[in-house]
């Protein structure tokens, strides 16, 4: 969970037992507050959070599964141990470094942008359609095909399954904390799955608005488009986001158009999920709700 100024992961370890870990959060840049420019800054600072959230998450079990692997003498030497050289031991192997984060957000932007953005462009180049206008058209159909494609397919992944849960399970807080009511389990699973802020609906609304930008730059070579789409996915990110923000702060006919496909989207990527799940949940956002009720307003 992400508030104003701090951000909280808890963790249910193999055992049963829930970990949770607060920090504050890492200044941001003065880029945040630019409407539009903060749209791809966003975009990264959050995918930089994501990947550190599921190395940490990931770090338990991995623990786990050396402790299985070691001799009972080996156990009780690490019992002899001080808490802290076992916490610093933690740390160092739970965590990735700067490097290897850097090169992770790297990666999963090349993916998404060869997948989502230049893969499309090409198959439709190589139908050789003389219309700008049908060429972007059918790009941006096959575009959110693939993206369709994509989240059927990474479903199909019991460990992606569970991840979907813990995200049913962090709408349903959300959902509940924002209807004013008592964040109790028994609260918490009655609120759906779905919400408007979701990255789901911005990956649609980032697909649906770039139809539209890519369509102003017309139609060229292979290269020039790939070049265009490249230096023109900053601002769809931008816009993109800034449709979320107005959809997820009003309540009104245009606000819930503009959701309506980012919420059929999250029957994929947001499951129903079991108490336990919520549990985490609830643990992970009262760590870092403020207590001023503004602030906490998207």
């Amino acid at each position: 969970m992400i508030g104003p100024h701090k951000k909280a992961i808890a963790v249910r370890k193999p055992d049963g037992d829930i970990v949770l870990d607060v920090e504050n959060l890492p200044k941001k840049w003065k880029i945040a507050k630019i409407p539009v420019l903060r749209g791809a800054y966003s975009l990264i600072y959050q995918m930089v959070l994501s990947i550190k959230a599921l190395s940490y998450a990931a770090s338990f079990y991995d623990i786990e599964e050396e402790d299985i692997d070691k001799t009972d003498e080996q156990n009780e030497k690490d019992k002899e141990q001080p808490d802290e050289k076992k916490a610093e031991t933690k740390s160092s192997d739970g965590e990735l470094s700067k490097t290897a984060i850097f090169f992770a957000v790297l990666l999963s932007v090349a993916i998404t942008v060869g997948l989502f953005i230049l893969l499309p462009n090409f198959v439709i180049g190589l139908l050789k359609i003389e219309s700008a206008v049908v060429n972007n058209l059918l790009e941006g159909v096959l575009r959110i095909a693939i993206f369709i494609g994509y989240l059927a397919a990474v479903t199909l992944m019991k460990d992606i399954k569970r991840v979907w849960m813990y995200h049913g399970a962090e709408h349903k807080t959300i959902n509940c904390y924002e209807a004013d009511e008592e964040l109790t389990v028994e609260n918490v699973m009655k609120y759906p799955t779905s919400n408007r802020r979701c990255g789901t609906s911005f990956m649609f609304l980032v697909m649906a608005v770039s139809i539209i930008v890519f369509s102003l730059v017309g139609w060229h070579s292979a290269i020039l488009n790939m070049v265009f789409r490249i230096l023109l996915l900053p601002l769809v990110a931008g816009l993109a986001y800034e449709l979320v923000k107005v959809a997820g702060r009003y309540d009104n006919v245009l606000s819930k158009i503009v959701s309506a496909p980012g919420m059929l989207f999250q029957k994929l990527t947001a499951k129903e999920p079991d108490e336990s799940m919520v549990e985490c949940a609830i643990m992970a956002f009262n760590a870092v709700v403020p207590e001023d009720p503004e602030e906490a307003k998207w």
